[in-house]
């Protein structure tokens, strides 16, 4: 966003959102624009309402699929509609793919954006190593764009981190290649977590995930006008139970985020035995 942005201009965030990203427009002074993601939609953004809300102060749109927090995997019509929009009105889509490694079998192409001659002219794509490997703390990623625009990018990279640490560069160059079943096997190990997720809260009454996908699932919860924050907090402290409130990604009172990425089976047994107990 520093390369694409100055201050008072504006970015398009599908809401709810990841809040490094509304942060990070906060201190640039770059208007952190809203686009409603609903519940009835799957929260997946609408370009047709995304049109309406781009002016001559709007730069981007920026896009994460599959999403952080509500795990909704926009189907790849919807990213190929807005990049055209994107095009039509002379602004930059950024696709952040974080989680992409872990679409469901049968998508392994989120879209089609890149199976044309060249890169898309005003399309910067981000991806993370740190997800795909299991490998967080080293901040390994990727971000391609137009070759016109690299240089810029290159220099602000520069300023922020001016190098990536050398021996998870090297890690990562072997484990492309290496670990091509392990990333297999992780993938469908994260789909089979998923699944017994939402079969969890299936059977709890009152709970209901509403989208769930990659590490996330997005769920709404039974207590009424009871604040997220406060649900949250009793949810830790009475069952140490983890998770976070729509309310901390610009979200509904009515949701929590829960990550079942580091959850196994027995995990998610535990966690449907002390929900199905919780503020009785």
């Amino acid at each position: 966003m520093v390369a694409l942005a100055e201050r008072g201009d504006a970015v398009l965030l599908p809401t709810p959102s990841y809040f490094n990203h509304r942060m990070t427009l906060d201190m640039l002074a770059v208007e952190s624009r809203p686009l409603p993601c609903r519940a009835e939609q799957g929260f997946v953004p609408d370009p047709v309402e995304a049109e309406t809300l781009i002016d001559d102060r709007v730069r981007a749109i920026v896009l994460v699929t599959p999403n952080n927090p509500t795990g909704a995997i926009y189907p790849p019509e919807v990213i190929t509609r807005f990049h055209a929009l994107c095009q039509a009105r002379g602004i930059w889509l950024v696709l952040d793919e974080t989680y992409r490694d872990f679409l469901p079998p049968g998508r392994e192409q989120p879209h089609a954006l890149l199976s044309g001659a060249g890169w898309q002219e005003n399309l910067i794509q981000l991806y993370s190593f740190s997800k795909s490997f299991a490998i967080p703390g080293h901040r390994l990623g990727a971000l391609g764009a137009p070759a016109s625009s690299l240089s810029e990018l290159g220099k602000v990279m520069d300023c922020v981190q001016i190098c990536a640490g050398r021996a998870g560069q090297a890690a990562l160059a072997w484990g492309l290649g290496a670990l091509s079943a392990w990333r297999m096997a992780n993938r469908v190990e994260m789909e089979a977590r998923a699944a017994t997720v939402r079969a969890a809260f299936s059977r709890l009454p009152g709970w209901e995930v509403q989208s769930s996908g990659a590490y996330f699932a997005y769920v709404r919860h039974p207590f009424g006008k009871t604040s997220a924050w406060q649900v949250a907090e009793r949810l830790a402290s009475e069952q140490e139970l983890m998770c976070l409130p729509g309310p901390a990604f610009d979200g509904e009172e009515a949701h929590l985020r829960i990550s079942f990425a580091n959850v196994d089976a027995v995990g998610n047994r535990s966690m449907e035995e002390r929900l199905r107990t919780v503020f009785s």
